[in-house]
């Protein structure tokens, strides 16, 4: 029963976005909505019987895709404890999207096209995390980055919004570049695409090969997982409707970087060189995104900017070596962060569609089940103790202690100190959102429907520490179920070290709150002279992102413009289209001076005959002599 399970589970998303592109407009709206919603529950169903069904990892060949010479790739599917997790996850969170965008989105008329791009979405995540062969994780891989160009473009009457569409597609195509340069080279190297095989067959490359391979592949998940320095894309992404950035950034799409590493962590692994290079990417990603979320105003891009830094820490664990921790916090990540950000949605839709956080407060009386909710997604981020983001972020710092070294411990310092800062910009967001006077709210019959969609999140992310909680308290579900997974090189850790960590990350934490409260809990007067006051440089470079964008126009977008402009003046129009246009001249004036002969007068035609039969014959009497 595997294969059907596995097979429907893709071709539920797959029917359901291929219908409403097609027919979706012919299809009364809540049809298409009953059907966009069952198709993602579907999936998810089929996920949650193949957990059942699950005895050890498998590959499932469902038919021979392409074939040639020595290029053989099969539509296989692989499934193993982690695709199996990603897979549920991935179909119950969108399940819930799918469910909120339905309210989300009541009033815009273009459901149809909504629907299916939400759906193909989440084909295109199950694609890649299912796929047994490089080239079918790069078709998900690929169909992820589509999906969200044209999303988060979505309405693109609006220039900025096609602008941060094709911004996120250009972006990300940079990594994408690497991943084919990778797979082209790995086919070179080994003769085939199988990620099951290619994963066991490092050992007989040399370690240079192995480390650029690695650099490639970190490269591509620079692109899709929006780390330094190819992350300047994901903050304008959140020009979409608010449910797709839920889709992005918790289940789909950011994440697959920190899945490709992890995947092939058993081939790129054997370099240190490239696990070290993962690690630094994943730390250095992890503090800038915190920083840059202490300046924000928008509700959303600072929610944009704490998945950057929370991706990094993903990225930091699998660095380490240790893909359980890294995969626990991903899991535990999805349910907060789309509490948050769909949290988020029922606000804006409450303001009216307002997103300076400096202009709500007193939300905590108007939206009781949003501010409660919330309070727990704020909490999971900022890694409180008991918390599921807390378990989740501390299990990846104790793994980064636990490699050793002055680099990992550099790391490890890092990391606490990014703790302590993403405390402290989560509770400003919280205080500054639902503290005060009671806000004026708008209450519509959807926004009832769309707070109680909350309420799994929340608990999930409240209690999602119990997916694998320390060794101290009895260990977890998700060591003992990655088992079969490549193990990890890091030594135990001892109760003592576990606790001692884990009270310094929680202390911190509660110093980020503490601090928060103090700075923004003291009142609104406060918080609106420092919304009115002229920001300092210092916000004003944390706001800008680093002035990353600034740098690439500078380094990259000016000089292309001035190298447009040299070749289209100078050498498309000063030397190409003068050439043709002096060549069309000369033709032209020729064709005029002939044209002069043809006067209509017999006497002039037959002059100009017996001058040139005198000519012929000068030629031919020359010749003669």
């Amino acid at each position: 029963m595997l294969p059907t399970y596995l097979t429907l589970m893709l071709l539920f998303p797959l029917l359901g976005g291929l219908t409403f592109a097609v027919a979706g407009r012919m299809l009364p709206r809540t049809l298409v909505e009953v059907l966009a919603c069952a198709t993602v529950w579907g999936s998810f169903v089929c996920a949650a019987l193949a957990a059942a069904a699950y005895t050890g990892p498998q590959v499932v060949t469902l038919a021979d895709w392409f074939a040639t010479f020595d290029l053989a790739i099969p539509i296989s599917l692989y499934l193993d404890p982690l695709s199996l997790a990603m897979t549920v996850m991935i179909g119950f969170v969108c399940g819930l999207i799918h469910i909120y965008s339905v309210f989300y989105m009541r009033e815009d008329e273009d459901y149809a096209r909504y629907f299916a791009l939400l759906n193909l979405f989440v084909f295109a995540m199950l694609t890649l995390v299912l796929g047994e062969t490089l080239p079918l994780l790069y078709l998900g891989w690929e169909g992820v980055g589509f999906c969200s160009y044209l999303l988060i473009g979505f309405w693109y009457s609006d220039p900025a919004n096609a602008d941060a569409g094709r911004k996120a597609f250009i972006a990300t195509r940079i990594g994408d570049v690497a991943l084919m340069i990778a797979l082209a080279w790995l086919f070179q190297l080994f003769g085939t695409l199988s990620i099951t095989k290619v994963n066991g067959m490092g050992f007989l490359m040399p370690v240079s090969v192995i480390t650029m391979l690695g650099i490639l592949f970190l490269i591509a998940a620079m692109g899709k997982s929006a780390q330094v320095p190819l992350m300047v894309w994901l903050p304008d992404a959140m020009a979409g409707p608010t449910p797709v950035s839920a889709m992005i950034h918790a289940a789909t799409m950011v994440t697959a970087g920190v899945y490709l590493l992890a995947r092939l962590l058993p081939l790129i692994g054997g370099s240190e060189i490239a696990l070290a290079a993962i690690a630094i990417t994943g730390g250095v990603t992890a503090f800038y995104g915190a920083t840059c979320a202490l300046a924000q105003r928008d509700l959303k891009r600072v929610l944009a900017y704490s998945t950057i830094s929370q991706i990094g820490y993903m990225m930091l664990g699998v660095g380490a070596g240790a893909v359980t921790a890294a995969t626990f916090h991903l899991l535990v990540h999805a349910f907060f962060k789309a509490l948050l950000f769909l949290g988020a949605g029922c606000v804006i839709a409450a303001m009216h569609h307002e997103q300076d956080i400096y202009k709500m407060g007193g939300l905590r009386r108007s939206l009781p089940l949003t501010f409660w909710s919330f309070l727990v997604g704020a909490a999971c981020l900022a890694g409180i103790p008991l918390t599921g983001g807390f378990f989740s972020k501390d299990s990846i710092l104790l793994a980064v202690w636990l490699k050793g070294g002055v680099l990992y411990q550099t790391l490890y310092l890092l990391g606490l100190i990014t703790a302590l800062i993403t405390a402290y910009y989560s509770f400003r967001l919280v205080f500054l959102v639902f503290a005060g006077e009671n806000g004026h709210v708008h209450r519509s019959s959807g926004l009832t429907v769309m707070q109680v969609v909350l309420i799994p999140l929340a608990i999930l992310g409240l209690f999602g520490g119990l997916l694998d909680l320390p060794a101290y308290l009895g260990g977890g579900y998700l060591s003992g179920f990655f088992a079969s997974l490549p193990a990890d090189d890091l030594p135990s850790a001892s109760h003592e070290q576990e606790i001692g960590l884990q009270t310094v990350a929680g202390a911190l934490a509660l110093v980020g709150l503490l601090t928060a409260y103090l700075r923004y809990g003291k009142g609104r007067a406060e918080r609106m002279r420092e919304a009115q006051a002229q920001p300092s440089s210092l916000i004003s470079f944390l706001a800008q992102g680093w002035y990353f964008d600034r740098l690439y126009d500078l380094v990259l977008i000016r000089p292309y413009h001035a190298l447009a402009r040299f070749l289209w003046q100078r050498v498309d129009e000063a030397v190409i289209d003068a050439s043709v246009d002096g060549l069309g001249s000369g033709v032209g004036g020729a064709g005029r001076l002939f044209g002069r002969w043809s006067t209509g007068k017999v006497a002039v035609y037959l002059i100009s005959f017996a001058a040139g039969a005198a000519l012929i014959l000068g030629y031919l009497a020359w010749l003669a002599l």
